[in-house]
C-alpha cells in the first residue's frame, strides 16, 4: 500500500529525478485512492460468497463468545447447555415421531386401486404378523369401511374420510357409534398425526370389525318390524 501511495505521489508530482513536491493531504489521499482502486491490487481479493461466509463465521464466533461469557462455567457450561437441549429434542422426536403437517382437509381412506374387505383384512393380518401396527391398523379400518359398503350400509363413495364413514355408519349401527368414532380418530392420528399404533390399538379395531360383521343394522331391523306389523294388522 505504501508503494502504491508512493506511485500515486510520484505520478502526481513528477519523476523521481525532480525535487520532491509537497502535496496537500486531500489531493494525496485522492491520488492514493485512485491508485489502489486499480484492478491489479484486487486480483486476490475473496469473492462475494467468501466474504459473506467470513462475516457469518465472525458473527457466530462473537455470539458464542458472548453466550459463553454469560453462561455459568464459561465454554464448558455452554457445551453442557447445548447437549441438554439436543437430548431434549431427541427425546421428543423419539416419543412423538416425525412431525407431519396436518392437511387442510382430511385425506381419504382409500387409494386409487379398490380392494375388497377381505383383501384389506388379509393385508392387516400380514402387517400385524410382522408387528407393523401402523399399517395393520390402517388396513383394518379400511376393511371396516369396505365391509359396510359391501353390505350397502354405506354407499360406495370415493373420497370419503374416516370421520365421515364413522358418522354415516353410526346411523345404521347406533350401538357402535362411539367405537366407530374412536376408530376413526385412531386412524387419523396414526395416518396424519404422526402417532404410533400399538398391538392393543390394532386389537380394538379388529374386534370392532368382527362385532360389526355380526351386528344387524338398525335400519334393516326397523324395516322388518314395520313390515311384520303391517302384515299382522292386515290379517286382523
Amino acid at each position: 500500500m505504501l508503494r502504491a501511495a508512493d506511485t500515486a505521489v510520484r505520478a502526481a508530482g513528477g519523476s523521481g529525478d525532480e525535487p520532491p513536491v509537497t502535496i496537500a493531504r486531500d489531493p494525496a489521499r485522492e491520488a492514493a485512492r485512485r491508485e489502489l482502486s486499480k484492478r491489479m491490487y484486487h486480483e486476490n481479493d475473496p469473492g462475494l460468497f467468501q466474504r459473506a461466509l467470513n462475516a457469518f463465521w465472525d458473527w457466530l464466533d462473537r455470539m458464542l463468545g458472548s453466550a459463553a461469557s454469560a453462561t455459568p462455567g464459561g465454554t464448558v457450561g455452554l457445551i453442557v447447555v447445548v447437549l441438554f437441549v439436543v437430548a431434549v429434542l431427541a427425546a421428543l422426536w423419539w416419543r412423538l415421531g416425525t412431525p407431519r403437517r396436518q392437511p387442510a382437509s382430511a385425506a381419504v381412506l382409500f387409494d386409487d386401486r379398490p380392494r375388497s374387505a377381505a383383501e384389506h383384512r388379509a393385508a392387516a393380518e400380514a402387517h400385524a404378523a410382522q408387528s407393523h401396527w401402523n399399517q395393520a391398523l390402517q388396513e383394518r379400518m379400511r376393511a371396516i369401511v369396505r365391509s359396510l359398503e359391501e353390505r350397502t350400509l354405506l354407499d360406495a363413495r370415493p373420497g370419503r374420510t374416516a370421520d365421515e364413514a364413522a358418522a354415516e355408519a353410526g346411523r345404521a349401527l347406533p350401538a357402535h357409534i362411539d367405537r366407530l368414532r374412536a376408530a376413526a380418530r385412531e386412524f387419523d392420528d396414526v395416518t396424519y398425526g404422526g402417532r404410533r399404533a400399538t398391538e392393543q390399538s390394532y386389537d380394538r379395531i379388529a374386534e370392532l370389525d368382527r362385532d360389526l360383521e355380526r351386528t344387524r343394522p338398525a335400519l334393516a331391523h326397523s324395516t322388518t318390524s314395520t313390515a311384520h306389523n303391517t302384515r299382522q294388522g292386515a290379517v286382523e
